[in-house]
């Protein structure tokens, strides 16, 4: 029987070697299961889209039915929204599951849901409107004049999620011509959306893992950077490196994460718990569940967890109480995108002339802090795979901020992609966001 010795200051513990299946709707957790696969586990990849049958070869098994594997896994793991009903299934035939349940799954399609099952466990929330009918809410701003953000809300598709907007004007003017402009084409794109009261402070997540019936500690503190470019110019794409610590339950955490207690227990879920803030001196306004791996939030976590992967996972499939053994100090992580992350054709002529690009490293002995994206390892060399144009995570850590800084932008440099793009500024808006949030008593 296969085993990893774990050593702690006191104690040798067996930890045995498991089985684990991912099953994904497109490439997102394979630095997850790669992880996996260099503590010595069995792990199996399953893929749905199409696009992505490259992605991951030569660094995790795929295979092209997951079905054919539940029986075979020691551990299932759902990494995105939308499989909520098929892991309930799959937990009533005494199956470990981590990854969504139905509840779970609406609390982050559904903002409007999410909104009201925050406010009906005490969480205190922004005003926000849901319409299905782009004339509606054009003649909502006009009677209402003010600032909101809109957002595609239901199941839409990661680049309609892109459609995010921030009113700049005070009486929402900029948000109501670019409605009236494209109110046509965003009908198809994003038939249901939500407007929200806008409102300035510092944005901020935290969240926790989940084993079922309580959250495992430490809390992770995150300040994530969505824009495309330095400055948080461009358009928003997801997340482009992420800036976080990992803390004892704070004050944030207890007027947000902690309130949805009772609600989680009831609904099966096991995984990652977070809800995204603005803070100011007046209060907490979430703005939005992350129920789920967040991408490339998990590879930057799994820089500051020092538990073995395969043990964390597996004690909260299982449900055990435990404490993760974490890093102090910070964590950030930078993402590497090529141009062809900009195209929304798979087939189109700058996908394939990304495609199979080499992926070089100035020094190939030292690969520390490299997490993987869409690429694929050809006999030793990695390379582009997939349509996604998001290729790597570069982490780093340190005792402060700028310690984690400069460690993690030296990674970089050793990174030899043609035309890569990445933000050189993750993590600098720390001094003065943290100033602000020690000041209002949320970090404490």
């Amino acid at each position: 029987m296969n085993n990893i010795i774990q050593k702690n200051r006191t104690t040798q513990k067996i930890f045995e070697l498991k089985k684990f299946l991912f099953i994904s709707f497109e490439s997102l957790s394979g630095d997850l299961a790669w992880s996996l696969v260099k503590e010595g586990h069995e792990v199996k990849v399953y893929i749905e889209a199409k696009s992505d049958v490259d992605v991951y070869d030569g660094f995790v098994e795929k295979v092209s039915s997951w079905e054919d594997y539940k029986d075979w896994a020691d551990v299932i793991i759902f990494d995105d929204v939308g499989f909520g009903s098929i892991a309930e299934k799959l937990r009533k035939q005494g199956k470990l599951v981590i990854g969504g349940s139905i509840y779970t799954d609406e609390l982050e399609i559904d903002r409007e849901f999410g909104q009201s099952e925050m406010k009906k466990n005490g969480i205190n929330v922004l005003p926000s409107w849901q319409f299905n009918n782009y004339e509606d809410a054009i003649e909502f701003i006009k009677t209402n004049p003010s600032r909101y953000v809109f957002k595609p809300s239901g199941n839409v598709s990661s680049n309609s999620k892109g459609l995010l907007f921030l009113s700049q004007e005070e009486d929402g003017r900029d948000l109501l011509e670019i409605l009236e402009q494209n109110k046509d084409v965003w009908k198809k794109k994003a038939p249901l959306f939500l407007l929200q009261k806008y409102i300035t402070g510092v944005e901020i997540g935290v969240g926790a893992f989940f084993n079922g019936h309580d959250f495992i500690y430490p809390i992770n503190v995150n300040f994530e950077h969505k824009r495309i470019y330095p400055g948080n110019i461009g358009p928003f794409a997801g997340e482009m490196g992420t800036l976080m610590y990992w803390s004892s339950p704070n004050n944030l955490f207890k007027v947000t994460v902690e309130k949805m207690l009772p609600a989680l227990q009831q609904s099966g879920y096991i995984g990652y718990v977070d809800i995204n803030c603005i803070v100011n001196g007046k209060g907490v306004y979430p703005l939005e569940f992350t129920t789920r791996f967040g991408y490339p939030t998990i590879p930057i976590q799994l820089e500051g967890i020092l538990t073995p992967t395969g043990e964390w996972l597996y004690k909260m499939a299982k449900g055990e109480n435990f404490e993760l053994k974490t890093k102090k100090g910070f964590q950030i992580g930078v993402r590497i995108l090529v141009e062809s992350y900009f195209s929304k054709d798979n087939d189109s002529e700058i996908v394939k002339l990304y495609h199979d690009l080499a992926i070089s490293f100035k020094n190939h002995n030292n690969l520390d802090g490299v997490h993987i994206e869409d690429v694929k390892n050809d006999k030793g060399i990695w390379r582009v795979a997939g349509a996604s144009g998001c290729l790597l995570v570069i982490t780093g850590d340190g005792t402060t901020v700028e310690d984690a800084r400069r460690l993690v932008y030296n990674r970089v440099k050793n990174i030899i992609i043609l035309n890569m793009i990445y933000r050189t500024d993750i993590g600098s808006r720390w001094a003065i966001d943290s100033d602000r949030l020690h000041t209002w008593g949320y970090l404490r």
